[in-house]
């Protein structure tokens, strides 16, 4: 190496001396950086007064590079080396001195013993004898003497040259024990590189994750690992952020994701992250020496607060940590409302109206999965995944296991493989009636996409584009991704979202305690088949559709007087997709206290028209009513005693009483106690429109005002802004005592959107007026098949062939004043 190159390498090795000094890399790595850069011969020169300048202040890491240095140039032999040269000449100086005396010439270029042992030869042969000197004359060499010096020459000569040989072998030797210790440390820290955390949270897959791209940009070597903090996870208050189902889900999840992973040459490392995840990651790093932290962000406001504190800790310790942004389309705390203001905040078209105006940077396309990923030599110690206790099963009295999650299992494919398949599927067949039969719960219309999008085994950027990409393009089925990030905002904005309502006044609305009732929903039990097929396949599979969570949501609220926390809760704990920014979302909505009202509520039974109008669904999941027609399969309690008898139902035995009757009455009831409450608290209805105000957070207020000054000016009474409020509610408000309204927010029931009211009403007709007129025409059957056994013409023969006019039903109303078709 040159002189140039040398200082210059040199100075190299003392700018990552700085690196290794602000922690940013370990003492094996800089000590292969040197050896990489320097040689072993200038690395055994330079390198004990290149790190000589952090014996002071570093003591402990300057005691560890030198104990790498000696063990690597191992010290003894070098002793050993040192001591064979010293040994080596001092017996060649011995010799010389020897000859010397005895008054051998000394030649420059030939070494006096053997000059001696040649004029010795020539003296005894007597040939060319040379002249002798006065010396030898006067003391004469006897023939015995020189024999003697001879041998003692040559054994000399000999032990030099087995000396020369020893020292070969050592090199040899050094120099292969170097070579291993290189090994073993580039073995520990490949190109010098230390290894890379990728951190697997709520990004579960091998494609389009930018976490993972980022890592093999880094160039290192990869370990992926999962941290399971349950107390973290949960979240503050009463979230209920991770349930029964969803776990089982994740469990199953992660096992699909260690078998892609080690299909690219790599496993994930699962870990018990106690006391915190903070201690964990620490200790990974102090165990792999790792270098950088990457991982995707998560915005569930306490999982950010501790994501943070981690960053923040971790760039502290020197720490490289790089977040990714890919679970929503939009980063929630980066959207504003800035040039669109706050009116109609809550609704999914403000939000979008929001994003448009205030645009971040392009989605980009979608991310290859990586052919392989680079594993480090050693890896750290684990647990095992079962030992996280994300899928325990409870046990019987006597020991044996109860397998709630069998029909779950049965259900789904946990893979990422397996949500591709379901988006293909759904983009090949069921996208073309998604955008008008998505409601439908007996066909399979809808993607069931969300356990998927939720766990990240399909991402919501790759999501979309796909969905652009289809031959047929569903605006509804993209605007569920925006319902999505809208959800994740709101929870952004308010974190008390999942427990605490939005609207003050509903806070102190008149709420039933009935268990009773509650344990009836939860279990499918009310006596209502559309609810109770619904709740059970909640309960059996952990999903139902969107249409269906409506239903169920409408019947405890509007129908039973629980309030939305329980229903939300059961779904956080029995849904596999569940989700606590869009599940609180949606039953604040629900239950009238959210940001948005929902303007309809569906009735138990009506609703059957739109979702199951056969009663293919119902059939399904309650297989006691399996024999009912399709009329009465969805009100059981209209069949005639022969007819429940005569399929074997029996209502309060098989099948369950219904757990209230008169659904009106309790809807009626429902509205006086929303009347109630905003007559309580008139400070939170704006008296001129009618709608509820809600006390914004200082953020938006800030966006929308422009100016500190204005915040501080409202901090103290709160800014309060009028909110979308149902409007059979203002109606309500302002005359309470009217029986009708003309803004029921209750549905009619639909097969689809080319039926009108009149197809519903005639599906809806009284069970009576049907047997009445089934009856008739059996027996005009009858007649006729009597006549023509007898040769006798048909009775209304001789009234030709006008069509009787059936008598009109002084009770029933057309809707719209539309007539009724005849039969």
């Amino acid at each position: 190496m040159s002189e140039g190159n040398d200082l210059k390498s040199v100075s190299q090795v003392r700018e990552f001396l700085r690196e290794l000094m602000l922690g940013r890399e370990d003492p094996d790595g800089f000590f292969c950086l040197c050896l990489s850069l320097l040689g072993d011969t200038d690395t055994r020169t330079h390198f004990l007064d290149v790190i000589k300048p952090i014996s002071s202040g570093h003591e402990h890491l300057h005691s560890q590079l030198t104990q790498i240095f000696l063990e690597y140039f191992s010290k003894d032999e070098a002793e050993e080396l040192e001591l064979a040269l010293t040994l080596s000449l001092n017996e060649t100086k011995q010799i010389k001195r020897d000859f010397r005396q005895q008054g051998s010439d000394y030649h420059p270029n030939v070494p006096p013993c053997y000059k001696s042992y040649a004029d010795m030869t020539t003296v005894t042969s007597g040939v060319d004898q040379p002249k002798v000197s006065v010396a030898s004359k006067n003391q004469p060499i006897a023939k015995c003497t020189l024999d003697t010096e001879v041998h003692k020459t040559t054994c000399a000569i000999k032990n030099i040259n087995k000396d020369n040989d020893d020292l070969e072998v050592a090199k040899s030797t050094r120099s292969q024990r170097r070579r291993l210790r290189k090994k073993q440390l580039l073995s520990k820290n490949p190109s010098g590189l230390r290894p890379v955390l990728l951190w697997f949270r709520r990004d579960l897959r091998i494609w389009d994750n930018p976490a993972l791209i980022g890592c093999l940009e880094l160039g290192a070597p990869v370990i992926p690992v999962f941290l399971w903090n349950a107390v973290e996870e949960e979240g503050p208050g009463v979230t209920v952020a991770t349930g029964g189902a969803s776990k089982y889900w994740l469990h199953q999840a992660l096992v699909s994701l260690n078998l892609s992973l080690e299909q690219l040459g790599s496993h994930l490392v699962t870990l018990k992250a106690e006391p915190s995840s903070l201690t964990a990651l620490q200790g990974l790093i102090a165990e792999t020496g790792a270098a950088s932290v990457v991982a995707t962000a998560l915005y569930e406001p306490w999982l950010k607060e501790r994501d943070d504190r981690v960053w923040e800790t971790l760039e502290k310790q020197g720490v490289n940590c790089h977040i990714y942004h890919s679970y929503c389309l939009r980063d929630p705390y980066t959207v504003t409302t800035r040039g669109i203001g706050l009116r109609g905040i809550g609704s999914v078209s403000h939000f979008m109206s929001c994003c448009q105006q205030n645009p971040a940077s392009g989605l980009g396309a979608p991310l290859d999965a990586p052919g392989a990923l680079p594993a480090p030599s050693t890896w750290p110690q684990g647990c095992l995944l079962i030992d996280l206790e994300l899928a325990r099963m409870p046990r019987r009295k006597d020991g044996t296991e109860i397998d709630w999650a069998m029909n779950i299992r049965k259900s789904w494919d946990f893979s990422e493989e397996g949500a591709q398949a379901h988006l293909e599927a759904f983009l090949r067949d069921g996208v073309y009636r998604y955008e008008k039969e998505s409601s439908r719960a007996d066909a399979p219309n809808t993607s069931s996409l969300s356990p998927y999008l939720h766990f990240g085994q399909l991402s919501a950027r790759s999501l979309l584009c796909d969905s652009r990409g289809a031959r047929c393009r569903s605006p509804k089925f993209q605007r569920k991704l925006a319902w999505r990030d809208l959800a994740y905002w709101q929870l952004c904005l308010f974190p008390d979202l999942p427990w605490e309502s939005l609207r003050p006044p509903y806070k102190a609305m008149r709420w039933s305690s009935d268990r009773v009732h509650l344990k009836a929903w939860q279990r499918g039990f009310t006596g209502y088949p559309l609810v109770d097929a619904a709740m059970r396949q909640l309960w059996q599979t952990g999903w139902m559709n969107n249409y269906m969570r409506h239903v169920v949501a409408s019947f405890l609220i509007a129908y039973l007087h629980i309030p939305w926390q329980e229903g939300y809760r059961w779904f956080q704990d029995t849904l596999v997709d569940a989700d606590v920014a869009i599940d609180a979302m949606m039953w604040q909505n629900g239950g009238m206290c959210g940001l948005d009202h929902w303007n309809f509520v569906m009735h138990p039974v009506d609703a059957a028209l739109t979702c199951d109008p056969y009663g293919t669904y119902v059939r399904q999941w309650c297989p006691e009513l399996k024999a009912l027609p399709d009329d009465l399969i969805h009100k059981p309690w209209k069949c005639p005693a022969s007819m429940l008898r005569r399929t074997g139902v029996v209502l309060g035995g098989n099948y369950p009483e219904r757990v209230v009757i008169d659904l009106e009455e309790r809807r009626a009831q429902s509205l006086q106690d929303v009347a109630s409450v905003r007559r309580h608290f008139r400070e939170f209805v704006d008296q001129r429109s009618g709608c509820d105000l809600v006390p914004l957070p200082a953020r938006l207020v800030q966006e929308a005002l422009g100016s500190m000054e204005e915040v501080v000016r409202h901090e103290g009474t709160g800014f309060l802004l009028p909110v979308i409020t149902r409007m059979e509610f203002k109606h309500h408000s302002e005359d309470p005592d009217r029986t009708d309204n003309p803004y029921s927010a209750v549905l009619k029931g639909y097969v689809s959107r080319k039926r009108d009211e009149t197809i519903a009403f005639l599906n809806e007709r009284d069970f009576t007026a049907s047997v009445m007129c089934e009856s008739a025409q059996r027996r005009e059957r009858l007649e006729r098949d009597c006549c023509l056994l007898e040769g006798l013409p048909h009775p209304t023969a001789s009234r030709g062939r006008a069509r009787r006019t059936p008598t009109r039903d002084t009770y029933s109303k057309v809707p719209g004043g539309v007539a009724i078709p005849h039969r």
